[in-house]
Order: C-alpha cells, then sequence, then structure tokens
C-alpha cells in the first residue's frame, strides 16, 4: 500500500485546541492518583482532554505498572521490561475510585505479555474490589490482546464490568507499520469472543496515520461484523518525534461523516471527532 509522507511536522489546526489542565478539581484528582500511588493514561499516554476529564473529577486509571512490554510507534507510554507487580494494587484503586466518588470508572493497563495470565488476575481483582467498595459505580475495562489466551481474556471479563473495550487502534494495512506486534485478525477475534460471553463491546481507531477512507470503511465493516457494539474515532497526535508521524489532520466534517457510515453499518454508538478518545464520554456507553 502506498502511503502519503509528510515532508514537515505539521501545524496543529485550530480545531485541536486543548485546554490546559487547572482547577480545584484537577488539583484534587492529582492528589487521590499521586497519594494512591496510582498511573493514569491520562498522564502516561498525554491525553488532550485530560484537563476536561480531570477537571470534572474523573480519570482512566492504568493497572499493572507504566512500562508496557509492546512498542507500538504511536504510543507515549514507556516501552520496556516491567518491574512492577503489585498484588495490592486493586485495593488501591478501588479505594481511590470510592474516595474520588466516581458514578463511572474506566481501567485499562499496559501490555504484560511476559506474565503468563497476562495480569488476568490483577485485573479480575481489581473490577470485583471496585464493585465492592462501590457498588453503583458502573465500570469500563479497556484490555489489552491476550494473544490469544481466551482463558485469560475470560477471567478479565467476567468481574462484572460493564463495558469491554480493546482498541484495534489503526486500519488492517497499516498494522505492521504502526502495530508491529500486534495482529489485525486477533483483536477483531478477540472482540467477537468478548460479544460472544455477553459483554457490550467497543473499540477506538485513530485516524491520521495514512489510512484511506475505504480502508477506515473496511475496519467497519469487520466490526460490525464481529459484534463491535461502540466504536470511537479520534485524531492521532504524535507524542514525539521519535513517534510516527502524522500524515494528515482529519477534518471534523470527515469525522461526521464517519460516523454516519458506522452507524449505517450496524454499529450501535460511534464516537467521532478530532479529541474523541477512547475513554472520553465513555459514561454514555453503559446502556447503548
Amino acid at each position: 500500500m502506498e502511503v502519503k509522507e509528510p515532508s514537515e511536522r505539521k501545524k496543529r489546526p485550530d480545531w485541536l485546541r486543548v485546554k490546559l489542565p487547572i482547577g480545584e478539581s484537577y488539583r484534587k484528582v492529582r492528589e487521590i492518583v499521586d497519594n494512591n500511588k496510582l498511573h493514569t493514561i491520562c498522564q502516561s499516554g498525554n491525553c488532550p482532554n485530560m484537563g476536561e476529564c480531570w477537571g470534572e473529577g474523573t480519570a482512566t486509571f492504568m493497572i499493572l505498572g507504566n512500562i508496557c512490554t509492546r512498542s507500538c510507534n504511536f504510543c507515549a507510554v514507556a516501552t520496556g521490561r516491567p518491574t512492577e507487580y503489585d498484588t495490592n494494587e486493586p485495593q488501591r484503586v478501588a479505594e481511590a475510585i470510592k474516595t474520588m466518588g466516581v458514578k463511572h470508572a474506566v481501567i485499562t493497563s499496559v501490555n504484560r505479555d511476559e506474565l503468563k495470565d497476562k495480569g488476568a488476575e490483577i485485573w479480575y481483582q481489581t473490577v470485583v474490589k471496585t464493585k465492592e467498595l462501590s457498588p453503583k459505580t458502573t465500570i469500563e475495562t479497556l484490555i489489552p490482546d491476550t494473544k490469544s489466551d481466551w482463558e485469560a481474556l475470560y477471567r478479565m471479563i467476567s468481574a462484572g464490568q460493564e463495558v469491554v473495550s480493546h482498541n484495534m487502534e489503526t486500519v488492517k494495512n497499516l498494522y505492521r507499520r504502526v502495530r508491529p506486534q500486534a495482529r489485525y485478525e486477533r483483536s477483531l477475534e478477540q472482540i467477537r469472543k468478548t460479544k460472544e460471553y455477553g459483554k457490550r463491546t467497543k473499540t477506538g481507531i485513530m485516524l491520521g496515520l495514512g489510512e484511506s477512507k475505504d480502508e477506515v470503511f473496511e475496519a467497519m465493516d469487520h466490526l460490525a461484523e464481529n459484534g463491535c457494539d461502540i466504536l470511537t474515532l479520534g485524531q492521532y497526535l504524535q507524542p514525539t518525534k521519535m513517534h510516527h508521524e502524522v500524515i494528515e489532520f482529519i477534518h471534523p466534517d470527515i469525522f461526521d461523516l464517519y460516523r454516519e457510515e458506522g452507524l449505517k453499518r450496524g454499529i450501535k454508538y460511534v464516537e467521532s471527532g478530532p479529541l474523541v478518545r477512547s475513554s472520553y464520554h465513555s459514561e454514555r456507553h453503559v446502556n447503548v
């Protein structure tokens, strides 16, 4: 496939302006996260919505440490050999969520391919303990792929969470370049098995990496065929000069087109916009 190459680093358009993280609510969330020695994808992933979400008293917690065994060239999370495996982490996450008083919590993690169970038991205990301390809180878990270890998958998703998300991240033809340690078909199969298990399924795709409209439509068709209920589409933003370059900034009108096309193809809910991220407005996705 021929991919458009940029001649220089592109300047962000006006529609990608974000708010700086400020305010009392932001300070309180930061304090809770720091005091409980927790990680958030908001910080590790350089999320552009951190100011808005933290300002509203919500955050996406990242469990199993902050070093990933994968080296996806779009992601700001550190890559390497993880040293952290804290069996008390589920309790600390649950206590932080209770302290924050959130109605809807999002939990994600780094990939832990070196663990025999891919971190499934920590995943299970985190959701269970959160439900014990905050029974009215709904939960979305944004899980990594389990490399076709379906026992690990079923353990991760059997703890009572309302939504199970697994991000495709990009279109099929860009996988080898963008996600060299992942497999497009394997991620689709994980979504299908999650749906067959009886869970509400969700995924996210970044745009602006060099994909064509037809490739996005193809991905939507594949997702609909494999039981994906919710799709988020957002603009890829290059974390550092060492990461994959932004090939194109997608205009908001095109995001609107993708929303319409996703719904036409049978996906129940499509959140599509330049600043949309996997957990953005995730509380809306519980009852779709």
